[in-house]
């Protein structure tokens, strides 16, 4: 038992620092390659991530093959935070996006949205200046209105209507619709003489800019991240899971070692 449960905590560990390459590799060229904030602000993230994988694999790896036993007491340390970390993150993920959804629009195929409907916690995330720069040029490098031109050219306004548009789509490449504008080409509207509406969005648009800097845009992120942690909060249970059966077996080493009098001190 002991030989299997070291060999396991062995592999595993050797394949999680096998993955960490890449990924600080990535981290790395982003940081050297980077040009727009949206990569800058990638970079930082994805360089930390690839170091605390390789850091934890190597003193998983070290500690169960070479019988460090300082080495694997840090490591089932570290193992037991991360899984709690990564439990009320999952916790939280849920919590916070909980809230919110997009208002269907009569007569068209999409659906607008409003920043007021989320989350506080979400809304002052997006309503931070710094924060919002950063995204807006992530969009904006994404060109995801432009794509929306491409798909949409020559169409007539009842087609757009027809339109199956993205959270993104809406909130940033149109006015909304009680705005009133007068459609010219999905991402060209022309403004009223006279605006009924008081959705500040209505003043915030222009052809040039578009609605980058609008609450429907802002509420259209908000669409997306939500849409997102739901698919990240069931991955984090699946890696939970992993982690969980990984912490068990570096246990289950520890206590076998000390079992045979070949390990001094205790176990988490």
């Amino acid at each position: 038992m002991f030989r299997i449960s070291n060999n396991l905590v062995g592999i595993l560990n050797l394949l999680t620092f096998l993955l960490s390459i890449p990924i600080l590799g990535g981290g790395i060229w982003l940081s050297t390659r980077a040009t727009s904030d949206c990569e800058k602000f990638l970079d930082k993230p994805v360089i930390a991530i690839g170091v605390f994988l390789m850091v934890v694999s190597l003193a998983g790896l070290i500690g169960a093959c070479c019988r460090v036993t300082w080495l694997l007491w840090l490591y089932l340390f570290v193992m037991f935070l991360l899984i709690v970390l990564l439990f009320c993150f999952t916790v939280f993920a849920f919590v916070v996006t909980n809230k919110g959804a997009g208002k269907v629009v009569s007569n068209t195929g999409f659906k607008e949205y409003r920043l007021g409907d989320y989350s506080n916690w979400l809304q002052k995330r997006v309503n931070n200046d710094k924060n919002w720069r950063k995204i807006k040029s992530c969009l904006q490098d994404s060109k995801i209105c432009d794509h929306l031109a491409k798909e949409t050219n020559n169409q007539d306004f009842k087609q757009f209507l027809a339109t199956s548009l993205s959270p993104l789509q809406s909130g940033c490449c149109k006015p909304p619709t009680e705005c009133g504008f007068t459609y010219q080409s999905s991402t060209s509207w022309t403004k009223p003489a006279l605006i009924n509406s008081t959705n500040p969005d209505c003043t915030k648009w222009s052809n040039e800019g578009l609605c980058y800097d609008c609450q429907s845009c802002k509420a259209g992120v908000l669409a997306n991240i939500k849409k997102d942690w739901k698919k990240v909060a069931v991955v984090n249970i699946i890696f939970l899971i992993f982690l969980l059966v990984v912490y068990s077996v570096g246990c289950c080493a520890f206590r076998n070692k000390e079992d045979n009098g070949r390990w001094k001190g205790g176990y988490p």
